[in-house]
């Protein structure tokens, strides 16, 4: 299973791990991906999206009233 949001596609992002002595080795920092319930073209489906889209509405979850002001 990929290390991937859903709906933005933010991945895994790769750098280096620096000791004090300078040793540098490969890591990666991985997104913040959460399994939820959510409505993908009225359909209700399980999937994998990261907080940030959570967060910012990109996310309809069923059952939720979507008021437009």
């Amino acid at each position: 299973m990929a290390q991937a949001c859903e709906i933005c596609g933010k991945g895994p992002r790769y750098g280096n791990r620096i000791s004090h002595a300078h040793n540098v080795t490969r890591r990666r920092w991985n997104p913040n991906l959460r399994v939820v319930k959510a409505v993908v073209e009225g359909v209700h489906k399980t999937i994998r999206v990261c907080t940030s889209c959570i967060r910012s509405g990109k996310v309809v979850k069923p059952g939720k009233v979507v008021v437009k002001a």
